[in-house]
Formats: C-alpha cells, structure tokens, sequence
C-alpha cells in the first residue's frame, strides 16, 4: 500500500470521500485512494449550487479511463459553492485531490451527521 495523505482532522466515508468542516460548512472531495484506485479522471458531474443534498445519497459522479464513480454526499445540506475549475481540468482530482481538487461545499443542516462518519484511524484500517 502506498502511503496515502490522510489528514486527521477530516472525515471520511466509506465510499472514500473526505469532509473538512469549517463550523457549519463542510468540504468535500475523493480521497487519494480514491482518485488512485479509479486512475485518470477525465469528467465530473456536480449539482448546482443551492442543490440540496442528503447524508448518504448520490450528489454527483466522477469518470475516470477506467470507471465511473457515484459520489455520495458526507452529510446533509445545501451546495453553496462547486469548485468550477474541474469543468475545465477534472485532472485536478488525480494531482490534488485533498486541495485544489475538492468537489464541493455543503452548508450542513445538523452536525450529529458527523457522527456516522469516519476519523482518520478508522478510515485508515478500511483501505489497507
């Protein structure tokens, strides 16, 4: 196993998305085992702002050379914001996928939703 950046302060879920939340704001991306496993990704398909979006449920996908991918929402909410630079280069998932690479922000309706997601020590023994 490759050593993949897991940063301990994010969430994650099972479906290998990441969460960074900002006191009600939670971003979202795919983890580097993610864009790792899926290999080039070459289209991302994301709701619009002001979308609402339900823990657990699909939100978007992502394609890649060799799949395509549903991604499912980490909690509950409201898009507020889409990183709009993956329409021009989805290539920013396979080079940056903890950063630059993020899909999107989702203004979070309850943070209990954060109780049915991972730390980084449980998400760590899921992808080894």
């Amino acid at each position: 196993m490759s050593n993949f950046h897991i940063p301990e302060e994010f969430y994650y879920t099972k479906d290998h998305e990441w969460a960074q939340v900002d006191e009600n704001v939670v971003t979202v991306g795919i983890t580097e085992y993610a864009q790792d496993a899926m290999g080039e990704v070459v289209y991302v398909d994301l709701p619009e702002e002001g979308h609402k979006v339900t823990q657990g449920e699909t939100f978007g996908a992502i394609e890649s050379v060799k799949t395509a991918s549903d991604l499912y929402a980490p909690v509950s909410g409201t898009v507020i914001e889409v990183n709009a630079a993956l329409n021009e280069n989805p290539g920013l998932l396979n080079d940056d996928p903890m950063n630059e690479g993020w899909l999107l922000r989702i203004e979070m309706d309850s943070e209990k939703e954060l109780a049915n997601l991972m730390r980084a020590p449980e998400y760590k023994k899921l992808i080894k």
